[in-house]
Formats: structure tokens, sequence, C-alpha cells
């Protein structure tokens, strides 16, 4: 075993910084504002999850959205933290389902329901195309697919986007006739 000893900072007077060091701007090419997953690991979370264990595990994480996986580990659909609300955790317990015995997959997304973007559109890109795009479809997270792989290549997040560039973007949820019909219920 190490022992490991602590020094005095008082002669310290600099940070670190990444050596790039970008100016960016709603110009900027998107790719700098881009979750690559050949870099980043993703953020999964198992279909049979407890949707309570997983909205807790969200609010710790400050994480608004997980890729659910089954026990293949095979992506079949994300959850946000708009799934997990408490009004959808108790349309399930008035549909006959213990609270404890929800799980993820029965409030997520299923990937038959998502849309994204293509990794070649997106290389040539703007950040400005991205918000754009979030923006006309009311969407505060896009996938990006590699379609010559067929996988998941990464994630834009408008919240990032937003610390990131220091710039409010506002994104407006579209609605539907599904989503007006299934919140009367």
């Amino acid at each position: 075993m190490k022992t490991l000893d602590f020094y005095p900072t008082t002669e310290i007077d600099e940070l670190a910084w990444p050596e790039e060091n970008y100016d960016l701007t709603i110009d900027s090419p998107a790719l700098l504002f881009f979750t690559d997953f050949q870099n980043n690991k993703p953020l999964v979370v198992e279909s049979t999850s407890s949707v309570l264990n997983v909205k807790e595990l969200m609010q710790k994480e400050h994480v608004r959205l997980k890729f659910v996986i089954d026990d293949k580990k095979h992506f079949i659909g994300v959850v946000s933290a708009d799934d997990l609300i408490e009004r959808k955790i108790v349309q399930k317990v008035s549909e006959g389902l213990e609270r404890a015995e929800i799980v993820v997959a029965e409030l997520m997304t299923a990937k038959k329901n998502l849309k994204a973007l293509d990794w070649q559109d997106i290389s040539t890109a703007t950040i400005s195309d991205v918000i754009r795009a979030l923006k006309n479809d009311g969407e505060r997270h896009c996938l990006v697919i590699d379609r010559e792989n067929h996988k998941i290549r990464g994630i834009f997040s408008a919240s990032d986007i937003s610390r990131r560039l220091r710039l409010n973007i506002d994104i407006q949820e579209k609605t539907s006739f599904s989503k007006v019909f299934t919140a009367t219920l």
C-alpha cells in the first residue's frame, strides 16, 4: 500500500486548463457539443430496474435522461426525468401495480418512438443547426445515430449546449393529441 502525502498550495498560482480552449459560439461546429459514445460511456439503466430507484439515482446524478438496455445489453429505449414524474407513477398504481414493482420498461420511451439525427449530417453542421432542430421538434435531447454501423453514436443535450454557450435555450415541448389525451387520463 502506498502512503500519499499532502502538500501546501501557497506557492501555486495557476489552474490547469484544457489544451483546446475554444471560444464557443452558435456558429461553432456541432461536434464540439456532442457527447460521443466512442469517447464517453453512455448512462444506462436496465429495463427491469425499479422506477423509484432510477428516479432517485437520476436526481443524485443530476441527469435527465438514461439509455435503457435489456438483459442482453441491447438498446431498447430511453427514460427521462419527465417519464418518472409522480403523476405517471400514480397512473401505474391505479392500473393495479404496486409502487415498488413498477419498472423502467413500463414508463420508458421505446426506441421505435424515438427520432435521431444522423452522424454524417451533424459532422458538417453548426451548433445553431442542432439548436434549431431541437426547438423545431420540441426536444431537450437528441440522439445521434451512425446509420452505417447501426449504432447510437451519441447525444446532444439542450442543457449542456446552453451551459457551454452561456445562452438560454428555451425548448417548448410540442403538444400532440396523444400527449394531451394521456395527460387527462
